[in-house]
């Protein structure tokens, strides 16, 4: 039976990527009926958008890409991130809950303190320093209350070929000055957000490849996603390096002549603090869902490609 999968935040990074990787995979519209929808539509925002929106609408799965992403901005803005972060994601829990759908949400690196000497692992106590932060492990614990079946998603660094991110305000900047500081002093793992994407779908297929159609009645389904636990996974793409390495490795790729300072973090104030080393650890998700994760700068030249014959 064909599965609904409802995906918020369709004009996202990550949204607009999952909508890329359905179109170019004809299985997965056969397997599922896909809805994208934007903050038109279903603006996480507002509360009452929410109430609106699943009023007469049922999903067998949710995945939650839509977020509050703007980490400086959270600092002056944290009402707003905090209804989008976490009450909004408390109330999709909810509701998810209640519709015994699946729910999928993506959370990040910044819910660690960043003190850490070895990648994260999933277990690993959490301590955001920044409003962001903060927002996104109260949605993480907010949907681990409600008692909902489903996954979150840790990830960092994203980037791609839509929306706003490091690697196109770098090809920017490189067009209009001959040299850029850049901060050789914070240490994480960029993710590509067309990997990411294909991870969610995996983790999505491995849920429902435990319910068998032809088997078991809608009854006995709804039964086994109620007693379905809810997983926390970290993903980003294999590989390590600063902000400094990434910016020069998107330049030496692109063959582009631009000369990267490496400063400190010291040397380029921002309103947000941000964790030093926020490195994971990704066993989990590579043993469950048996992912071969590509190397970040592998995945880099893919993206630069994808923008170059865009």
């Amino acid at each position: 039976m064909l599965k609904s999968i409802l995906v918020t935040g369709k004009n996202g990074q990550l949204g607009q990527s999952l909508q890329k990787v359905v179109i170019q995979n004809s299985e997965l519209s056969i397997q599922h009926a896909f809805i994208f929808v934007g903050r038109d539509q279903l603006d996480l925002a507002s509360p009452q958008s929410i109430t609106d929106f699943f009023r007469s609408q049922r999903f067998d799965a949710i995945i939650n890409c839509a977020a509050y992403t703007t980490v400086d901005k959270a600092e002056s803005e944290p009402e707003l991130a905090d209804q989008i972060n976490h009450l909004a994601v408390k109330q999709l829990a909810d509701i998810a809950k209640a519709l015994n759908s699946f729910l999928i949400h993506i959370s990040t690196d910044y819910v660690f303190d960043g003190t850490n000497h070895r990648p994260y692992v999933e277990t690993d106590k959490t301590n955001p320093i920044n409003t962001y932060g903060l927002t996104k492990l109260k949605g993480e614990q907010a949907m681990q209350a409600s008692g909902c079946a489903g996954a979150i998603i840790r990830t960092s660094w994203v980037y791609s070929e839509f929306g706003n991110n490091f690697v196109k305000t770098m090809l920017r900047l490189a067009k209009e000055r001959d040299n850029l500081n850049v901060i050789y002093d914070q240490i994480g793992s960029p993710t590509y957000a067309t990997d990411l994407a294909q991870v969610v779908l995996a983790v999505l297929n491995n849920e429902f490849s435990m319910l068998n159609d032809e088997d078991n009645s809608g009854e006995y389904e709804a039964v086994k996603i109620q007693n379905s636990e809810l997983n926390i996974y970290h993903y980003a793409n294999e590989g390590v390096c600063s902000w400094y390495d990434f910016a020069k490795a998107i330049f030496e790729i692109s063959n582009i002549n631009c000369q990267v300072n490496s400063i400190e973090t010291q040397d380029y104030p921002t309103p947000a603090k941000r964790p030093f080393y926020s490195v994971m650890n990704k066993a989990k998700i590579k043993q469950q869902a048996g992912l071969v994760i590509p190397y970040w700068r592998d995945s880099l030249k893919q993206c630069l490609m994808q923008l170059e014959q865009n």
